[in-house]
């Protein structure tokens, strides 16, 4: 384990770039649409009611497309993302005998019997629990302790996509996939890709853009960072791998390790890293160097922050 105290590292690996969670198949096993084989519907036990009733529920007002009802069942489809830290799952909720149904991205956090947060330190430095008991359990990885940091994370990503929803919400500068519930180390979220075919929104990594889409989706990205900073966040790991773009819109998603700016020490080198990384992808897709020179762009956020 790294000191706390040193620069936050570069990652170096061999042959293309990994990231954290990065998995570029969506849907793993499971679900299309159109009639499926009897022998492949899910048996009535494996549809369990809408968890809804007793997790904790994402910003008012709800999205109208939110299956709500309490009548609803969950059934789940397949797996559209593995990685080290976490699966998500995709879940149809529907109301059974009407044409009420939304798809939702379970997003669940490894238990403690799996190696999970490898690089939890640093972020979690300005996080803090009240109970010693569980600092300490924290802090020795214990079995305890691990599902501790499990629910620290999922806890905090819910906590950040909700203020960061409403925020896009009021002034459109932002884009977050809405959090419909908590309920434990599961982050139920808003599913975006194609709802017929369950395909997920492509990762800009995935992305080719045309000179004019790489221009605008820079200046969305942009735009999303100077709201990042003015709420005194840096998104902590961001890549093109975790950016999705849905409908023209640029979308942040996988927010766990969001760092605050103030409390955490590091906070402007995780930011500076966040910076260097997009921007060298959008340079190499051709915008512009001038246009995405890091180390304006990071200074321009601390000013934004208040840091400067």
């Amino acid at each position: 384990m790294r000191d706390h105290d040193s620069p936050v590292p570069e990652r170096r690996t061999r042959g293309r770039r990994r990231f954290d969670d990065d998995e570029p198949r969506f849907i793993k096993r499971g679900w299309r649409a159109g009639p499926q084989p009897a022998d492949s519907d899910p048996l009535p036990d494996a549809q369990p009611w809408s968890s809804w009733d007793d997790a904790i529920r994402g910003p008012q007002p709800y999205p109208a497309w939110l299956v709500t009802e309490l009548a609803a069942k969950d059934t789940e489809l397949g797996v559209l993302k593995t990685g080290k830290e976490a699966d998500v799952h995709l879940v149809r909720r529907a109301v059974p005998d009407t044409d009420r149904s939304c798809l939702l991205a379970a997003k669940r956090y490894r238990a403690a019997d799996h190696r999970l947060f490898h690089r939890d330190a640093g972020y979690l430095e300005g996080r803090r629990v009240r109970r010693s008991r569980e600092m300490r359990a924290m802090t020795r990885r214990s079995a305890f302790g691990r599902q501790m940091i499990a629910g620290q994370w999922a806890a905090a990503e819910f906590a950040v996509l909700g203020r960061l929803w409403e925020i896009g919400a009021r002034y459109g500068t932002i884009a977050v996939p809405y959090p419909v519930q908590l309920r434990g180390t599961e982050l139920m979220l808003e599913f975006l890709g194609d709802g017929d075919e369950g395909r997920a929104a492509p990762r800009l990594a995935q992305l080719r853009p045309a000179e004019a889409d790489l221009r605008d989706l820079w200046g969305q990205l942009v735009e999303a960072l100077v709201v990042l900073a003015r709420a005194g966040h840096a998104h902590g790991d961001l890549s093109p791998y975790n950016l999705l773009v849905h409908e023209g819109r640029l979308v942040l998603i996988d927010l766990p390790q969001v760092v605050d700016l103030v409390t955490n020490p590091q906070g402007p080198d995780y930011l500076a890293r966040d910076v260097r990384v997009v921007a060298t992808w959008f340079v190499a897709r051709g915008l512009p160097a001038e246009q995405a020179e890091p180390l304006a762009l990071t200074e321009h956020l601390l000013r934004e922050a208040g840091l400067r």
